[in-house]
């Protein structure tokens, strides 16, 4: 309940005039700014209104470093001391069949690196780390702050939601940029992430900053800047940061969809799966395995001997999950044909991520139900030959009546030319 007897130092309405003229706001404007926001002086209608003279005007360096701070004073801070081990952080800014996180905290896990890895549910096309976990008979999502302690500790690693006092402005600020159209802003971004991250407490971090269609930021060029932006505010909060730019133009692996994902993921965690996802998988090790001073061991041999394999069943076995039980399996499917004969110049990740949302992998409004067992098949690469009538995606789900959502935007997701597309890298940068 809002203390009416208290004289507020600023109003909200000029902050949010000089915003729309694209003036800097000051330290104590913007810490007050997320305080009162929480404490319900600045109703919802007014922060919108600012957050989209920040997404129109953007922000300056300082402006976003004070918001980032601002955020993490809204709440508690964690720390990995004493474990014994270097505790390391990785987070994607999300695509379209991204499951790294899967296979890389046990792969971590089990070369003697911590990973505490706070992630987040699905909501639009991209979809979610716990989401995917929780195709897992038993698998828990909730964990105190003492169960996550006892399993980072026990196995190496854990993957769990974030606790109700980390950063609850962002929390906040986030649902309110969700339904008013303020997500893809670098400043917002960046701020939301890393207040997060930072509070955390990892000793370093590592970032997948995506781009392409399958992406929240399309655009090869906005990837730079956010990660710039990022890895500066790693720097000025004392946590080491480091990121990587990756393509995101088509979907990563074959499989998009919850339990399709895990399943997937498994592959890899048994020696095998996609190549790209086997890539970047292996990259991002590499680089949390140079924070932790750990550039000795071998990430790629440990990934396709199948060893860290025991690590991924101890680490679902310690959140309630049964790592050998059968993964939901969807009762109606349908698969998208090719019209003609050609080589596949771009798979569109962003249709393969929203047919997997319409076939019920994903959700439209926070907390809305999901089906597990949905979603999309990718049968084919960039530079594959095809002939008429041969398969392109599978589509599974529980509703056949979404089946007639999704197939028509699958039907325009292949693009066929003549000859061999130009190839992209994976990985295209590296900020640091």
């Amino acid at each position: 309940m809002t203390d009416h007897t208290i004289v507020e130092p600023f109003d909200v309405v000029d902050l949010i005039r000089e915003k729309r003229f694209a003036r800097s706001l000051g330290d104590d404007e913007i810490a007050w700014l997320v305080d009162a926001f929480v404490r319900g002086v600045v109703v919802p209608e007014q922060m919108s209104a600012l957050l989209m003279a920040v997404v129109i005007q953007g922000m300056a360096r300082s402006e976003i470093t004070s918001l980032t701070a601002a955020m993490m004073a809204s709440g508690e801070r964690m720390e990995f001391s004493g474990l014994g081990r270097p505790a390391i952080d990785k987070h994607s800014t999300g695509g379209v069949g991204d499951k790294i996180t899967l296979p890389l905290v046990p792969l971590m896990a089990s070369l003697g690196v911590a990973v505490p890895q706070l992630s987040g549910r699905g909501l639009g096309h991209t979809g979610g780390t716990l989401d995917k976990l929780e195709s897992i008979p038993g698998w828990r999502a909730a964990l105190s702050n003492a169960e996550m302690d006892r399993v980072i500790r026990d196995v190496g690693g854990v993957i769990c939601a974030a606790g109700p006092g980390l950063v609850p402005a962002d929390r906040a600020l986030y649902a309110l940029r969700d339904i008013t159209g303020t997500v893809a802003s670098v400043p917002l971004i960046a701020s939301s992430i890393m207040s997060k991250k930072i509070c955390e407490g990892a000793d370093g971090l590592v970032l997948d900053v995506k781009f392409g269609s399958g992406a929240f930021l399309p655009s090869a060029a906005d990837a730079p800047e956010l990660a710039e932006t990022m890895v500066h505010l790693g720097q000025d909060f004392g946590l080491r940061t480091v990121a990587l730019l990756t393509d995101m133009d088509a979907p990563l692996g074959r499989a998009v969809g919850n339990a399709n994902e895990v399943r997937e993921s498994v592959e890899v965690l048994a020696g095998g799966g996609p190549a790209d996802v086997v890539e970047l998988t292996v990259a991002l090790a590499r680089e949390m395995l140079a924070l932790a001073g750990r550039e000795d061991l071998d990430p790629a041999d440990q990934l396709a001997s199948g060893r860290a394999m025991d690590t991924w069943k101890r680490l679902i076995e310690a959140q309630g999950g049964d790592p050998d039980a059968p993964l939901p399996t969807a009762h109606h499917g349908e698969v998208v044909r090719a019209t003609a004969d050609g080589i596949v110049q771009r798979v569109d990740a962003r249709d393969v991520g929203v047919a997997a949302w319409r076939l019920g992998a994903g959700r439209a409004t926070p907390g809305a139900p999901i089906d597990h067992a949905a979603g999309v098949e990718v049968l084919v690469r960039p530079g594959d030959a095809v002939r008429v009538r041969d398969p392109l995606f599978e589509l599974a789900c529980d509703n056949e009546g979404r089946l007639r959502r999704a197939v028509p935007l699958l039907e325009g997701a292949v693009e066929l030319g003549a000859t061999a597309p130009a190839e992209r890298p994976l990985i295209a940068g590296r900020v640091s």
